[in-house]
Parts: structure tokens; C-alpha cells; sequence
């Protein structure tokens, strides 16, 4: 197995199933570029239930990044082409929402320490 991160757009949407333990788990399936406008398909399966959750509230075609262990494997197509995919177990998943809303917390960081927005110098401007 091999640690990875990847980044694509989510193919379909994410599925929550429960195991025979009576644990939830989370599927999806993202699609990736691999070079000249071939595509790599990543099957995901995640027990986390805060990546879980991310998953489940993108919509086909969201932009998502996810970190975990990776398993190459290959499938066979419609013309019996066999074709190169990867199995994750994701342990993290990474979105723009989550981006923007970091981007945002390190802008507001960087206010606060320059003194700008912040109350003790909103007294010193009145």
C-alpha cells in the first residue's frame, strides 16, 4: 500500500452504507487526469465520519482532495482495454470550501495581529 494525496472531481455522487459491524462507511468515486486527457479512476472508502460527511455533501463534479492510502489496480473496459485505477482509503478529504474558509481564518488572523478590525482600535479611530 502507499500513502497518497490526490485531487479530481467527484464522479457520481458519495454513498453512506452500513458494515455488518453496524458501522457506517462512506463510498465514492473520484475521477483524475493522468496525462493526455486520460482519466484515473479512484474508488474511495472512508470510516471517518467527519471525511464521511465532506463526502456526502459534495455534488457530482465538486473538486475534492483526498489523503490516504492508495492500492493500484486495473480494470478491463467496454473494448476489453485494460485500464490502470486505484483503490483509497481516505482518511482526510480536503475541499474548496474548506480552503476558502481557511483562507479566511488566516486573513482575519493577519487583521487581528495588525491592529485592523480589531476594538482597541476602534476606540483609537472615534
Amino acid at each position: 500500500m502507499i500513502d497518497g494525496l490526490i485531487g479530481g472531481k467527484l464522479y457520481g455522487k458519495a454513498v453512506q452504507r452500513t458494515g455488518q459491524s453496524g458501522k457506517p462507511f462512506t463510498t465514492a468515486k473520484v475521477r483524475a487526469a493522468a496525462g493526455d486527457a486520460d482519466a484515473l479512476f479512484i474508488n474511495v472508502i472512508t470510516f471517518s465520519e467527519t471525511a464521511g460527511a465532506m463526502l456526502l455533501a459534495l455534488d457530482e463534479g465538486d473538486s475534492v482532495a483526498l489523503s490516504g492510502t492508495l492500492t493500484p489496480k486495473v480494470w478491463t473496459d467496454k473494448n476489453g482495454e485494460t485500464r490502470p485505477a486505484l483503490d483509497m482509503v481516505a482518511n482526510v478529504v480536503l475541499t474548496a470550501y474548506h480552503v476558502s474558509r481557511k483562507r479566511q481564518a488566516v486573513s482575519e488572523g493577519n487583521r487581528a495581529e495588525h491592529g485592523v478590525g480589531t476594538a482597541a482600535t476602534e476606540g483609537v479611530r472615534r
